[in-house]
């Protein structure tokens, strides 16, 4: 990339970073250092101040990047990904958002303790929380080493692993300094920069193929190397039948891992009611599905105007298919529209990927803190010690997603977060689930469906094409693989489901009637909620 490129990208991202250090300065300065201020920004956000927090947490750099990358390279079976994002939120928003608001305080595992034994609860839930937050969490460290190499050089792996270890860096100041109060107003800009962009980068494309979609379509499938097949199901997941079962489990990941996302419960307890959680997700709903409908035309305007081998050219894993398309839409390399509409996209994109790392590093320390740290130490002066820990906790969250998201730099970012997706649906929404709904549920129960679901979803994982025995795998060199599927969530979420049935029907201990009857009402109406 040119000269122009990198120092106005570069004073973009730099415009960014100072913009939310100030937020995280101003804040970490106003604050007064309870647990309900770090983890909750003290419940006063409005209802639509955490819908676009919410959006702009989920909005993460595998469906900016990601996402239109696999619709550029392999057509209709990319797009499947946008639907099964979009879809999971009725499921958030029908059977989670206001139940979870109304039985916890701020993490997941505060809606299951709630009538459990409360010590092995909050550590298999706090384990699988923090699980699923460095899978994540590696997502969005690979997502930015490829946004930032492009800008640099194309494939400069030092710039790329800098970046990575840089990004980590900063995800520990806004959470160790800001919280949640700072992390969700960074979340709000974020929200707001990503939309502005996607919108003009969509109607640039419209406008370039005269409002013809089905010209949009025909020349993305000409120059895709494809031809119709492009636009048929098949071009990646109908292989055989592995690939098409591997199909099967991504999309069951998809729709149920968001109700199992620590990062976006947690979103649910920065409000002062359940009612306004509801509200909340209605505003993220609107914001969010609009943004994936948006995805598609982009990922199919890379394809006709940039080319699928330019992109996989550029990053085998089509991460830099978007910032590739901007280019191209402000003129081509080297013009001063082409200059200046790259550096924007790659400053939102970059934007995107710190806004999202703060969020999911907070609700990963608070796991450690309020689950892990507080279920191994006596009540007492344990709200201040908490927060303390939940800042060291965020440190030490990003050392493990840096090494992470080094190894794991060949890897499309909307791939792993599906992977995240999966072990959240298999560890932590079957616990979710009948911890709400099953009246007979138990400890032992609920401790097997935690531990049911995330062993076998991360030893299937390592056992899978993922790790080993392909040419894009993590390590490419050595073959164990056992397991055929790439995502684990057609086996995994069954088992997590059984593992709590199995747990619950042999305990030796009997439900507690009383809890679950104080908890239904809890959930139902509010009464007593935090």
């Amino acid at each position: 990339m040119s000269g122009d490129h990198q120092t106005l990208a570069l004073l973009l991202f730099s415009a960014f970073i100072a913009v939310t250090l100030g937020i995280t300065t101003w804040v970490s300065r106003n604050r007064h250092g309870s647990a309900e201020e770090f983890y909750a920004g003290g419940r006063l956000f409005s209802p639509m101040e955490n819908g676009f927090a919410i959006a702009g947490d989920y909005m993460s750099a595998a469906s900016f990047l990601g996402i239109s990358g696999l619709i550029a390279l392999f057509g209709y079976d990319g797009m499947l990904y946008s639907v099964g994002f979009l879809v999971a939120w009725l499921v958030v928003l029908l059977l989670v958002a206001e139940l979870v608001r109304n039985c916890g305080r701020f993490t997941l595992a505060d809606v299951v303790a709630a009538r459990m034994a409360e010590r092995p609860v909050r550590i298999a839930a706090g384990t699988s929380s923090v699980t699923v937050s460095v899978l994540y969490l590696v997502a969005q460290m690979v997502g930015a080493g490829s946004l930032v190499a492009l800008l640099l050089g194309g494939t400069s792996g030092a710039a790329r692993s800098w970046t990575v270890i840089g990004v980590g860096a900063l995800m520990v100041v806004y959470v160790s300094l800001g919280g949640m109060r700072a992390t969700t107003w960074i979340q709000i800009v974020k929200a707001v920069l990503l939309m502005a962009g996607t919108v003009v980068l969509t109607v640039l494309v419209l406008v370039h193929f005269h409002g013809n979609v089905n010209e949009l379509l025909n020349s993305a499938a000409d120059r895709s190397g494809h031809g119709k097949e492009f636009l048929s199901p098949g071009l990646r997941y109908g292989g055989g039948w592995t690939a098409r079962i591997d199909f099967i489990s991504l999309g069951l990941a998809l729709v149920l891992g968001t109700a199992g996302l620590p990062h976006i419960l947690s979103r649910f307890y920065t409000v002062p009611t359940a009612r306004a959680a509801r509200r909340s997700v209605v505003w993220s709903i609107g914001l969010i599905g609009s943004f994936y409908l948006m995805t598609i035309v982009l990922g199919f305007g890379a394809a006709a105007l940039v080319g699928s081998a330019d992109v996989r050219e550029s990053n085998p894993a089509g991460n830099t298919a978007v910032p590739l398309l901007a280019m191209v839409l402000g003129g081509g390399d080297g013009s001063t529209g082409g200059t200046i509409l790259f550096a924007v996209v790659a400053a939102v994109a970059f934007a995107t990927i710190l806004a999202v790392v703060a969020g999911i590093t907070l609700a990963s320390s608070a796991s450690v803190a309020h689950d892990l740290y507080a279920s191994l130490k006596r009540p007492g002066s344990r709200q201040r010690s908490e927060v303390t820990v939940a800042r060291v906790a965020a440190a030490g969250i990003g050392v493990v997603a840096i090494g992470l998201g080094l190894l794991a730099q060949d890897l499309n970012v909307a791939f792993l977060v599906g992977l995240a997706f999966a072990v959240a649906a298999s560890a932590n929404l079957p616990v979710l689930l009948y911890s709400l709904f099953w009246r007979n549920f138990t400890t032992r129960g609920a401790v097997w469906s935690v531990y049911g679901g995330l062993i076998p979803a991360v030893l299937l994982v390592v056992l899978s094409p993922v790790v080993s025995g392909s040419p894009s795998s993590l390590f490419p060199g050595v073959d164990f693989q056992v397991f055929p599927l790439e995502n684990p969530g057609l086996v995994s979420i069954p088992l997590g489901f059984l593992a709590g049935w199995a747990g619950t029907v042999t305990a030796n201990e009997p439900p507690d009637a009383a809890k679950h009857a104080e908890i239904e009402v809890r959930a139902l109406t509010g009464a007593g909620a935090v």
